[in-house]
Parts: structure tokens; sequence; C-alpha cells
């Protein structure tokens, strides 16, 4: 009873989008004042009717109701009730049904947190967003549905979750990219809402920024945590693959980060309109294309969730229809509406311009990477491969370039500058990175000439944003005057920017001097690896709630001294046989030492082990924290919560409205 109910609430939740699809948009088309005051009670209706047809899955998977697909196949009664939980959407048809109920709570959240718009414009904001809703409601219904009852003989126990997903990483990590994914569509549904009104001023960039700069921030803790979850799950030691599924993932981060600076020169100078919504129809429609490449079954990856054509058939004609209606409305409106300020090359504006291009080149290598093979297959050109040595050859030389005009951009001034006032502003910054990239290095051994010039670049950006830091701070009338003088927006920059900085610290750090040690051990052996020793002690079996296992016992010392006790496990989990192994880490600001089992070979008591010595891993994952923390700080900007006063709408615009 319960799965009709929500099978029914879920029809109901369809029935509001194809109404706030239409109905508010005919208002606005015929300026009826009644019919778009409904788009906000719409947005809500949907969200609590999907909201309750979601609640409704997860008592089914909460009371084993094995009379479900979906629940029999991802689920089993002996799943502790946490994994339960998050199995609703650790399947293709849970995780659609998240991915509706995101997306309805960002269309509630603007209609609720977005009054002081005009009402032209939130209507229009709402509709767009309602006809994705429509999509996604449509595919979850007719290819997906996660109610369906077709199981002549419904199992005594279920199938129980893939092992993989057996993990805390399940709970946090899948809903927190879909709050990036899906908060895109937010500046998308903006920039058409925008286009179809012809109005591509900076009070449209002030009301998209800060969703924008949400969604932003959540995708990239999302990456972030799926990236941890990677390095300690899999046993790899490993934490970014290139994986076409993190590629899926990873382009609307870096067309994201290109509309975030985009916006920002929209809404402060009136530049780069046309190229901004470009950006946001770019960004969303990746994120679309994401779901395509996850959910068609054309890639193979631990990351997909379905393979079946008719399901990838439907979401391909959906992203050509948005992408495709998008960018012809674009094609119609945004030649009418293109700026029309000047800048000079030695100023604010050009070096945000250097970013988006150096992003934008970023995303189509990536894109290019993940789909070629794609390309050649459906070609009948055989099977080819693109792997690291790919992205990394082309990838990361575009970072390198990035991080120098980073540095100018705090200090640079809007529409005009001088080469000769940067110089002046930041010679010692400039002399103090050097110093910093020269000798912070030598206290490792070997020197290595990559770590340097990653130093280098992070002290150059770091101390840039101190110098700027500083010299506002001094200009106010009293310290404290100073620092109340440093805006939110401006506090997210730098902290954003400073997790950058530790960002590229630690990929380069734990890329360079990562020591891995694969090797044969018994109980009573050691190893000793970048100045630890690892004493292998004893494996002894362990019963969990739906798994055995075996965990070998270590203890690691240095100097003689014992410093950590490291048990990894090599598990059996019971309703699927499956084997998985769980690393164990011992975490430090400066280095982890991660212990994997292997298989047991050769001679009795004898294991595969994996040692892994990682410096400077955890700054990667701070680094991501921080960029995104700079993102939410920007939203409590008071400029954000001012926008009718700062955006009126035009006289007569509602003319006629009734």
């Amino acid at each position: 009873m319960i799965a009709e109910f929500g099978h029914f609430a879920l029809i109901l939740g369809l029935v509001f989008a194809c109404l706030l699809s239409t109905v508010p948009l005919l208002g606005a088309w015929r300026r009826n004042r009644d019919a778009m005051a409904l788009a906000p009670g719409l947005a809500l209706g949907m969200l609590c009717m999907v909201a309750i047809s979601f609640a409704c899955l997860t008592w089914a998977f909460l009371q084993d109701d094995f009379t479900l697909k979906v629940v029999a196949s991802n689920s089993n009664s002996l799943l502790p009730d946490i994994y339960k939980f998050s199995a609703v959407w650790g399947n293709h048809e849970g995780s659609l049904l998240l991915w509706a109920l995101i997306l309805c709570g960002w269309t509630a959240a603007v209609a609720i947190f977005s009054r002081e718009l005009p009402l032209l414009m939130l209507s229009r904001v709402l509709s767009v967003m309602g006809i994705i809703s429509v999509g996604f409601l449509s595919f979850s219904l007719f290819t997906s549905n996660p109610f369906a009852h077709n199981l002549p003989v419904p199992p005594v126990d279920g199938n129980d979750l893939n092992p993989l997903l057996q993990d805390p990483g399940l709970i946090i990590h899948p809903p927190l990219l879909y709050m990036g994914y899906v908060g895109f569509s937010v500046a998308f549904a903006f920039a058409i809402a925008a286009l179809l009104g012809g109005r591509l001023d900076a009070a449209w960039a002030r009301w998209s920024r800060p969703w924008t700069n949400v969604a932003w921030a959540f995708l990239t803790l999302g990456i972030m945590l799926g990236s941890w979850w990677a390095y300690y799950e899999l046993g790899w030691g490993g934490w970014w693959f290139w994986d076409p599924v993190e590629n899926a993932s990873f382009m609307p981060w870096l067309a994201g980060t290109a509309l975030v600076h985009s916006l920002a020169v929209t809404e402060k100078r009136g530049l780069f309109k046309s190229w901004t919504v470009l950006l946001a129809i770019f960004a969303f429609s990746l994120s679309l294309l994401g779901t395509f490449l996850v959910r068609s079954g054309v890639l193979t990856s631990v990351h997909a969730f379905a393979n079946d054509p008719d399901r990838g058939m439907f979401i391909l004609v959906f992203l050509a229809l948005v992408v495709g209606g998008s960018l012809t409305l674009y094609a119609l409106r945004a030649p009418a509406v293109s700026s029309r300020v000047r800048f000079e090359w030695v100023s604010r504006e050009s070096l945000l311009l250097v970013n988006n291009v150096v992003f934008l080149v970023a995303t189509l290598t990536v894109l290019f990477g993940t789909l070629f093979p794609l390309i050649v297959d459906a070609l009948g050109m055989g099977k080819v491969s693109v792997g690291p040595p790919y992205f990394n050859a082309v990838f990361v030389p575009l970072m390198a370039l990035l991080a120098p005009v980073m540095g100018f951009g705090p200090v640079s001034r809007w529409k005009r500058d001088r080469v000769a006032r940067w110089s002046s502003e930041l010679w010692l910054a400039a002399v103090a990175a050097i110093a910093c990239g020269i000798t912070l290095p030598l206290l490792n051994s070997p020197y290595n000439v990559w770590v340097a010039l990653a130093v280098l670049l992070a002290a150059w950006l770091v101390l840039g944003l101190v110098r700027d830091v500083w010299y506002r701070v001094r200009s106010g009338s009293t310290l404290r005057a100073g620092v109340n003088r440093l805006t939110p927006s401006y506090i997210g920059m730098v902290v954003a920017h400073t997790g950058f900085a530790a960002a590229i610290i630690g990929v380069v750090a734990t890329s360079q001097y990562n020591q891995e040690h694969d090797l044969k051990m018994m109980a009573g052996d050691s190893h000793a690896l970048a100045g630890y020793e690892f004493r292998f002690l004893e494996v002894v079996p362990i019963q969990g709630p739906n798994f055995v296992a075996d965990e070998a016992r270590f203890e690691v010392y240095r100097d003689g001294e014992l410093i950590a006790e490291l048990a990894p496990q090599k598990r059996r989990y019971t309703a699927s046989g499956q084997v998985m192994t769980e690393a164990a880490i011992d975490a430090g600001l400066f280095r982890d030492l991660f212990v994997a089992m292997g298989e047991p070979i050769g001679e009795e008591g004898a294991w595969a082990m994996r040692l892994h010595y990682k410096p400077m891993v955890r700054w990667m994952w701070l680094g991501a924290i921080m960029m995104a923390l700079g993102g939410f700080c920007t939203v409590a900007d008071r400029r954000y919560r001012r926008q009718r006063s700062s955006a009126p709408v035009k006289a007569g615009e509602l003319a006629g409205a009734r």
C-alpha cells in the first residue's frame, strides 16, 4: 500500500511539474499576474509530492519490502539500517528519484528565497525549472519506475547492495554531487529567463550569482568526497583515475568555475553577457551529458548505474531538446543584448577572460578525452582507450598556466590598470614565492623540480592574497574598521583561492613523493618504507553484521616508537559472496600511511600486502573543502539580499497585466 501511495504521489508530482512549466510561462507571455503568481505554489506542491514519493521508497527499503524489484535487487534483510537508507539511491531508479527530489528542492528554494525578484522574471525562472522537472519525472515514471512490482516470486532476503556501496561515502557523496549537478539548473533557468525577457543586464547576473556559487560549492564537495571515497575504499591507494564517470562530474565543475568568474564580470561591469549565458547553458548541458553517460550503458565503470539503451535514448533525446532549444533561443536573442562596455587589456576583466579561456579549454580537453573512445567505437573503428597519460599531459600545464594569472587577479583594477602598479604591489610577494620554491623542497630528499614549481605557484597565490588583504585592512581608520570592510564575497574569494593553492601542493607532492610497495608478508615479518617500519603481527577472523573477514594486524614504528596500529580487512559478504578489500589508513596532515590486503598466496599464512606512504595527500581534500567554503561564504554578501531595489522592473513591463 505504501508503494502504491508513493507511485501515486510521483504521478501527482509530474502533474504539478506540467502545470508549473506551462501556466506561469503563458502568464508571463500574456502579462497575466494571477497566472504568474501561481508559480511558487506549484513549485512547493511539486516538491511535496516528490518528497512523499521518496519517503515511501525509503520506507520500503527500511521495511525490506522485497515485492518491489528495486528493493529486492539492491538490499538485503541483513543489511544494517544505515545502508538500507543509503541503498535508496544506490541504484539507478532510486538515484534518479533522488535527482528529481533535489531538482524540486532547488525549484522550491528559488520560489521561497527569490520573492524579491520581479514577478515576471520569477515566473519564467520557475517555469524553465518546471520544464526540466517534467523531463526527469517522466524519465523516472516511464523508463525507471522505482515502484515497479514485476517479481513473480519475491526473494526471502534480497540480493544485497553492492559491497562497494556499503560505506558511509554512499550516504554523503551522491547527494552532495547531485546538489551541484542539479544546482546548475538554476543558473540555466535564470539564463533562459533572461533571454526570454531580452534583459541580460547586471541585475540578472546578481540574481543568478549566489545560486551558481552554492551549486558550484556543493559540486566541489561532492567531487572531493568521491575522490576520498575511492582512495580508502577501492584499496588501490589512488585518489583520481580519470575514469569517464569521474570526468562526467568534473566537466560541469570546470565549466561552472568559468561561469562563477564570468558572472562576476557581468555583475560588476556589464561585460561578457552573452558569453555568461552560453556558459550557463554549457554547464547544465554537461550535467545532463553526465547523466546520459552514467545511465545509458555506453560506459563500463564502477560508477555506472544502468545498462539499458532505452533509458539512454530517453535521456539523449531530452539532452538534445534542452541543448538544442536553449542554443536556438540564444542564437535568436544574444546578438541583441551583446555587451557595449570596453576595457583595456591590462585590467581585471582581461585576467578573468584568461581564466575563462583556460577553464573552457580544460573542459573541452576532458570532454574530448572522454568521448573520443565512444565515437571511435560507434563508427566501427575499433576500441581505443584514453587514460591518465593523455589527461595529465594536457590538463596539468593548463592549471600551471592559470596559477600565475590568479596571483594578479586580487590586486588588479577594473576597466584599466598598469603593469607598473602590479609590479610595485607584488614584487615582494614574487621574491618571497621564488625563495619558497627554492628552499622548501630542500626539506625533503631528493630535491624535486616539480614540487619546487608547485610550491612556487602556491606561494605566489597565497602571498599575493596576503598582500591584498593587508592593503585593504590597513586602509581603514582602525584595524577593526579595516577588517569590517572585507565583504563576504571578498572573503570567499580569498578562502577559495587559498584552497586552490593547497590543492596544488597536495596533488604535486603526493604524486611525486608517493612510495608504494607490493610484497608478500607473513605474520612476524616487517618492512621499512619511507622511514617507517611496518610490522605484520597476525591475521584474525572477524564476524560483521553481513560479512565475515580476515583482519591483518599491523604496528607501525618510527625511530623505534610505536605511532600507529592498522587493521586492514579482506571481507566476504554473506548474501552475494563478493570479496572486498577494506584498507587501513593512519591519516595525518603531512602524510598518510596506507595498508591494504591482497589475496593469500603460496605458503601457509602468507598474504599479498600493499604498503603506501602518501605525503601531503590530505591537502588536496582540505583545499577542496576551502574552495567550497569560499563559494558558500559569498552568498552572505548583503547585495544579494537587496535584489528588487537594485533591479526594478522597467516601467510598463507589466502593463495590461490582470
